[in-house]
């Protein structure tokens, strides 16, 4: 190599397009991408025009680097560039020295000239820099379907030259969009819906019921598991583990077997709104598909959804399992959902639920339950954890 400095140039997408809101976005993106990298020997993570600089050093630790910008919600792709001097004669040289070793039969420069006192605009820049790599390895030019790219970044008096490019997560920068309540069950489908809050921006907090010490621990464990992977896609994670037996135990002795499921879960709802609220969070979310369980049809749906007053989103609605175990192992929560355990919801669970319930009914069943005491009881008990990515000095806390 003739030159050292070495540099990852971040780009995004949908920041562009927030015009007065962009910088708040640009700012959270870059906070974010300092704390992801604290640990990694990274320098200065800064912005430039339409993208985002972050510096290398002699002891980064560039393998993590890139594995962990590959899940930083906000970033659509990045690169490892290295900076050259800004002159046509510079560029040629910098980026043979990269292309030099190469196997590829076909190649094209792509040029960005966001520095627009450079002489030369980015049409010329490719010709000659082209031109130059083209007597050098030989091979022809292709510019709609080339094998391999020379990306060059004309921007502060510096370019920044770079052949592979990694994909990111897209989406928008973590702790942007307002914090959500998530219902995690610690089967396939809630963390993948959490998944997918958080790519849009969200914090999440996730609730977890339990029916400890009438089932074992697993589930909790599993929810523990779970909130600690996904927190390094927002950098941490609230998590609530409720005790919800006893409430279970009150529906089991006084309310018919079919109705059960929808009670749960309506009281589930209940309690998790009061969890919102406390967190100063504006929805739930959960993990619902419509048709997959006999809890999740359309009629059912309904009726849990007037448990309560706030909104509930449903980001997996229309998928199938199959698409959500696709995202499932991409992100990495797969394995871990498909541990064995006792959840909540198979206890005390009737042979042949109800598919098709009706609201009135099921309120005139609540109104004969004495619930309330179970509900604050449930509340006041519940152990409450901040889980930090598995990277970060603090794992796990207790926080009550």
């Amino acid at each position: 190599m003739l030159w050292m400095e070495r540099f990852l140039v971040v780009h995004y997408h949908e920041l562009g397009l927030k015009k007065g809101n962009r910088d708040y976005f640009e700012n959270r993106l870059c906070q974010n991408l300092r704390a992801t990298l604290a640990d990694c020997g990274c320098g200065e993570v800064r912005r430039i025009s339409g993208r985002i600089l972050v510096t290398l050093k002699p002891e980064s630790n560039v393998a993590e680097v890139l594995r962990r910008m590959a899940n930083v919600p906000g970033v659509s792709h990045f690169s490892e560039a290295w900076k050259s001097a800004l002159t046509l004669e510079a560029m040629e040289q910098s980026a043979w020295s990269l292309v030099q070793g190469r196997h590829f039969e076909s190649f094209r420069v792509d040029t960005r000239r966001g520095d627009k006192r450079f002489a030369h605009t980015s049409v010329e820049i490719n010709q000659r820099v082209g031109a130059y790599l083209k007597e050098r390895c030989g091979k022809r030019v292709d510019l709609s379907n080339a094998a391999l790219t020379c990306s060059i970044e004309v921007v502060e008096n510096a370019a920044y030259i770079y052949l592979d490019r990694f994909p990111g997560l897209g989406g928008l920068p973590a702790s942007t969009s307002g914090k959500v309540v998530v219902l995690l069950s610690g089967g396939l489908d809630s963390p993948v819906a959490a998944w997918k809050m958080i790519k849009r921006g969200c914090t999440a907090i996730f609730v977890h019921f339990h029916s400890f010490p009438y089932t074992t621990k697993e589930s909790q464990e599993k929810a523990r598991q779970l909130a600690l992977l996904l927190a390094q896609y927002q950098l941490r994670a609230r998590l609530y583990l409720v005790p919800f037996a006893e409430i279970q135990k009150q529906i089991m002795v006084e309310t018919p077997a079919d109705t059960r499921v929808i009670l749960y879960r309506r009281y589930m709802m209940r309690l998790a709104e009061k969890i919102a609220w406390r967190e100063r969070a504006r929805v739930l979310v959960t993990g619902d598909s419509v048709g997959q369980v006999a809890s999740q049809t359309i009629e059912n749906i309904d009726v849990v959804s007037r448990a309560v007053s706030m909104p509930i989103l449903r980001p997996l609605i229309g998928d199938d399992k199959n698409e959500i175990v696709d995202i499932a192992r991409r992100i990495g929560t797969y394995e871990i959902s498909i541990q064995p355990d006792q959840d909540c919801c198979s206890l005390f669970v009737p042979k042949h639920p109800e598919t098709r319930a009706r609201v009135e009914p099921i309120e005139e069943l609540e109104a004969r339950l004495q619930v309330a005491d179970l509900l604050k009881q449930a509340l006041k008990s519940a152990e409450v954890l901040l889980q930090y990515p598995a990277w970060h000095v603090n794992e796990t806390r207790t926080v009550c």
